[in-house]
């Protein structure tokens, strides 16, 4: 999840966008949907462009860009950017961005991103923005907010959603987990001084929880984040969980009321089969059951 933007039929595919890796339990997931074409797409987001068809941006590359007519058959579009700006070495030594996102807002596409480097929250989160939404069209604007060793948070993994007139961006990942800052909708970044807000941690450290994503559906906001370990292969124990709030600040709970910021988060969709650790592009249809709660098929 990252994040496809759709109608709601499709709009939680973008939670079966993360990577899905396995779990110790007898609870039966849903496949992903078959695809073709260039599979390997880390940290998708996803959009129905506007003049037909869909784009996928994602970690690797210069943002790398992949393009569909159906979310069927994805084929390979180079990156969003010919070149990293400039002020990306800052974070990391190779320029290397990460986790984007994408959204279509005043009459332009609006693409986030973050630049940092691995077990550290020296971070800074990006925007970029687009009269198209394709590769090769977007002009840098630079930091949106950033993070550095004496914060308590991470600026990575940003995800865009509007709400009651406002414009607010949720990401995080571990240090103290998922956090929330209000943009300005005319620049897209930080307001200055911006309250940081705190939507969900884990009780000990390292407080693994990270790619926030939030959408609404009827009177709630449902926050979608990834838990436990990424990137080990078959002993990822990657999974997605969910908690929702009637205030797009929150306090989150899960279905038995417990918080989100005290561990909480009902468990959507885990690993399973051979789908464990997988750095392939998987999506899946969400529905809504009649308590309110998500689900995917």
């Amino acid at each position: 999840m990252k994040r496809l933007r759709l109608a709601t039929a499709l709009t939680a595919a973008l939670i079966a966008l993360l990577p899905t890796t396995a779990q110790a339990d007898t609870t039966t997931y849903p496949d992903p949907l078959p695809i073709s074409g260039q599979q390997i797409i880390h940290d998708p987001a996803v959009i129905h462009l506007k003049s037909g068809g869909y784009v996928a941006y994602s970690t690797g590359g210069v943002i790398g860009a992949r393009l569909s007519g159906d979310l069927t058959h994805w084929t390979d579009a180079g990156n969003a950017f010919a070149e990293a700006p400039s002020w990306w070495y800052e974070y990391n030594d190779t320029g290397d961005p990460w986790a984007p996102d994408i959204s279509y807002r005043a009459g332009r596409y609006w693409l986030y991103y973050a630049v940092s480097s691995w077990g550290t929250n020296h971070s800074a989160i990006g925007v970029a923005t687009s009269p198209s939404g394709l590769p090769g069209t977007w002009t840098d604007h630079g930091k949106v907010f950033t993070s550095g060793t004496t914060d308590s948070w991470n600026a990575i993994d940003p995800a865009i959603v509007r709400a009651d007139g406002r414009l607010w961006m949720s990401f995080g990942s571990y240090w103290t987990g998922i956090r929330m800052v209000e943009l300005s909708p005319v620049t897209g970044k930080a307001l200055p001084g911006a309250t940081v807000h705190h939507l969900a941690t884990r009780p000990d450290a390292p407080y693994a929880v990270e790619g926030p994503s939030i959408v609404r559906h009827g009177r709630y906001y449902y926050l979608f984040a990834s838990y436990d370990t990424c990137c080990a292969g078959v002993s990822s124990t990657y999974k997605i969980r969910v908690g929702r709030s009637t205030a797009i600040t929150g306090p989150y709970t899960d279905s038995t009321g417990k918080p989100l910021l005290e561990g909480g988060g009902d468990l959507l969709l885990a690993g399973h089969g051979r789908y464990i650790g997988t750095p392939k592009l998987g999506l899946n249809r969400l529905s809504w059951m009649k308590d309110g709660w998500p689900e995917v098929f």
